[in-house]
């Protein structure tokens, strides 16, 4: 018989080595945040690209971060992008109210269902990676000294419309038997502003990738009929400029939906809208840390695990930090010169992420999920908790904005 050494046979028996833990460079968070800091930092220093820069840019990214096989598919993204953003500025579609977003989606959704998905086109469908470094450009708009000045009635509306709907729609997501990983992303997508706080939540909570693309499609699907109906009911309403505003940035998602909706109710309705809109979106950082810890603590305690200061720094998604990053830079030490003359190229370098962003979300959705996935439980519960953040925010928006 054959002789085995003790050495050899505790080789056999051990276990294979873990592989190794990806370098902090390689975490799609911090990627964002490399890739969207520069940015607003070179367009104040004078830097105006135009917008063959941005997507040759854009492109070089994907390459760089996916590897040199999606750079086709980068090329077709962006082209859609590109697309979506000259769609939406005919001036017949323009004065509708309809941004970039409904048509970069819109031509999403028709190649995922008229098209071939090869795999290079695939592998380009980075949504949440265009879209965390769109959020990072974001907060460089964020400029905290206005708010402070002029947003207290809006601060204190974002601070009662999101706990007060988020749990609304928790609550209604599990009436209707829906999993709580859903529930959270649903949950924090209509409580504060929409596919963003989304995808700060599913980093949170480290939640399944394509139940968040099925929220950022549902998110974008309800939003349509609330940009284009609701300007009109504030006109038959007879609602003030003020509280016109603060319901429509109380309750669209983005802070471009609100101002094309607000431009047809007048000066008064964008200004207040926006200043409700950018108090909502500086809770975004303070969601996404409170959700982590919660998260955390929640499955310590049905594991039984002892929760770290570690844990919660692991699940929280750093992307968030260069969004706070920016919006501070911005709002404190960028010169005033400067800040005007870049505040529309950062504007404009932000959307070219979104709208790659929301290519993808099409790129990657099938319709005939969006009302069969769960039963159609959980557009039941995002329609239920929207429904209740209309009429909550109205009410908030009448109290602390009516004459």
């Amino acid at each position: 018989m054959p002789v085995h050494s003790a050495a050899a046979d505790s080789a056999t028996s051990s276990p294979a080595p873990a592989p190794a833990a990806p370098r902090w460079w390689e975490n799609e968070d911090w990627l964002a945040v490399l890739a969207g800091l520069p940015i607003p930092g070179a367009l104040a220093a004078g830097w105006n690209p135009s917008v063959w820069v941005m997507m040759g840019t854009l492109a070089i990214f994907a390459a760089l971060f996916f590897g040199p096989r999606v750079l086709f598919g980068a090329v077709v993204v962006l082209a859609l992008a590109w697309g979506s953003q000259q769609i939406a500025a005919v001036p017949g579609i323009k004065a509708w109210g309809l941004e970039y977003v409904v048509f970069a989606l819109a031509l999403g959704l028709a190649w995922s269902h008229l098209l071939p998905m090869p795999q290079w086109l695939k592998g380009a469908a980075r949504a949440e990676f265009f879209i965390k470094v769109g959020i990072v450009i974001h907060g460089a708009t964020i400029a905290l000294p206005e708010i402070m000045k002029a947003g207290v009635p809006g601060m204190l509306q974002a601070a009662l419309v999101i706990p007060v709907v988020w749990y609304v729609c928790f609550f209604l997501a599990r009436k209707l038997k829906v999993d709580d990983e859903f529930a959270v992303m649903l949950s924090t997508a209509v409580s504060i502003c929409g596919v963003s706080a989304a995808i700060a939540a599913c980093g949170a909570i480290q939640g399944d990738k394509k139940k968040l693309s099925y929220v950022t499609s549902l998110v974008l699907v309800c939003a349509l009929p609330m940009i284009i109906f609701m300007p009109w009911v504030t006109q038959v309403m007879g609602l003030s400029g003020e509280v016109a505003g603060a319901w429509l940035g109380g309750t669209l998602d983005t802070t471009a939906s609100v101002t094309a909706a607000t431009k047809s109710v007048g000066e008064v309705a964008v200004t207040t809208g926006s200043i409700v809109k950018m108090s909502q979106n500086v809770l975004i950082g303070v969601a996404a840390f409170l959700l982590s810890i919660w998260w955390t603590m929640r499955g310590g305690k049905a594991s039984g695990q002892r929760v770290s200061a570690y844990v919660i720094w692991e699940r929280f998604p750093k992307f968030v930090i260069g969004f706070v990053l920016a919006s501070i830079a911005f709002s404190y030490f960028i010169p005033a010169d400067a800040l005007k003359a870049a505040k529309d190229p950062i504007k404009n370098f932000r959307d070219v992420w979104f709208a790659a962003a929301f290519v993808c979300i099409g790129l990657e959705t099938r319709l005939g999920e969006l009302f069969t996935l769960g039963e159609g439980k959980p557009a039941l519960a995002f329609i239920g908790g929207q429904v209740f953040n209309i009429a909550w925010t109205l009410v908030l928006a009448l109290w602390l904005f009516g004459k």
